[in-house]
């Protein structure tokens, strides 16, 4: 096959990239992680190849997909990034069909079929203040606020004469709002995809999902406003939290500090099931966590400092009579697997 030069069309937001038809630009996005496993069967070369001859839009996705690659190269590149990351995510699973849809974003950005603004990955890429996996970073805004962002997050902050706003694009902040100087005092908001939350002389931490959003109150009041409810907005005090979607908020808890532990440096668990640990813990690393079912009710309790994960995991190994199995994955990234040890299921 004959890639593209340096001057190919290809490379530019072109019409035939426009053209391609989002179904057919994501299955080949899919072969191409597909493709990024260490042993590829021949059976699965064979297969790819039958796909590329079956149609010519299937050959011209394929060719896109070939320049970006050569344009993107370095590590650091979205491109890279993002794939990466479908390649770490279990097959047929939603986060893998999230990655697809981002690297098509980022592969076939420029036609009318793909709108960049409209994809979280791009936009946390961009945003004006942004942490990676494991990284966590405080900025203090133009009017005092300070805000401390958790791993693998970014906000946006966009202040005017009539309100001062942070969008939160991805990930988890801590705010502490400072009193605006203006004789007029600004709002302070935190918008999410699924609303609004207004402080009110606040200490609080906001938290980004796929469907909702989640709030803790440590100081004064926020009000939550979800994007599409009527009436009026819900009232969230100090020493609770609630999660909203765009449609209504939930019944609020007790906001206790293991919510805000991470601003520390730290995960606190108390009691917490190990699969669920290993999801908090899997935030502050590349590598894939997960364990084995059998063992994925044991329970966990302590302090544990995000900055040392694998020293987290030999804990784990101690106390819990698990053993760690990893396996080597794409670009130095690994699979790290939690299973039962020797004494596991004994009486």
């Amino acid at each position: 096959m004959t890639r593209p030069g340096p001057g190919s069309p290809w490379y530019g937001a072109t019409r035939d990239a426009a053209t391609v038809p989002p179904e057919v630009a994501e299955r080949a996005l899919e072969w191409l992680v597909e493709l990024q496993e260490i042993d590829v069967p021949a059976a699965l070369v064979d297969e790819w190849t039958r796909w590329r001859a079956a149609h010519p839009d299937h050959e011209r996705a394929w060719q896109r997909i070939e320049a970006v690659r050569g344009r993107l190269q370095p590590l650091a590149s979205p491109l890279r990034s993002a794939i990466a990351q479908a390649a770490l995510a279990p097959p047929r699973s939603d986060a893998r069909r999230r990655a697809i849809k981002a690297l098509a974003v980022l592969a076939f950005a420029g036609g009318a079929a793909w709108s960049v603004a409209e994809y979280t990955p791009w936009r946390q890429w961009s945003a004006d203040y942004r942490t990676d996996i494991g990284q966590r970073r405080e900025v203090v805004l133009s009017d005092g606020t300070r805000l401390v962002l958790n791993t693998d997050s970014a906000v946006d902050v966009r202040f005017d004469a009539a309100e001062r706003r942070v969008r939160l694009v991805a990930g988890e902040i801590f705010i502490a709002t400072a009193v605006d100087a203006l004789p007029s005092p600004r709002p302070f908001l935190v918008e999410t995809a699924q609303g609004t939350a207004r402080a009110l002389g606040t200490e609080y931490v906001v938290r980004q999902f796929e469907t909702d959003t989640e709030v803790s109150v440590f100081q004064g009041a926020v009000q939550i406003r979800p994007r599409h409810a009527t009436g009026e907005p819900f009232l969230l005090r100090a020493g609770h939290h609630a999660s909203y979607t765009d449609r209504a908020v939930a019944a609020p808890d007790a906001a206790n500090d293991t919510r805000v532990a991470w601003k520390d440096g730290f995960i606190v668990a108390r009691s917490m099931r190990l699969d669920d640990f290993l999801v908090e813990l899997g935030r502050y690393t590349p590598d894939a966590l997960s364990c084995d079912p059998a063992i994925a009710g044991l329970r966990v309790s302590g302090s544990f400092p995000v900055g040392e994960v694998g020293q987290v995991l030999q804990a784990l190994v101690a106390t819990l009579d698990v053993r760690i199995d990893s396996e080597q994955r794409l670009w130095r990234r690994k699979l790290v697997r939690l299973v039962p040890g020797p004494g596991t299921g004994r009486g």
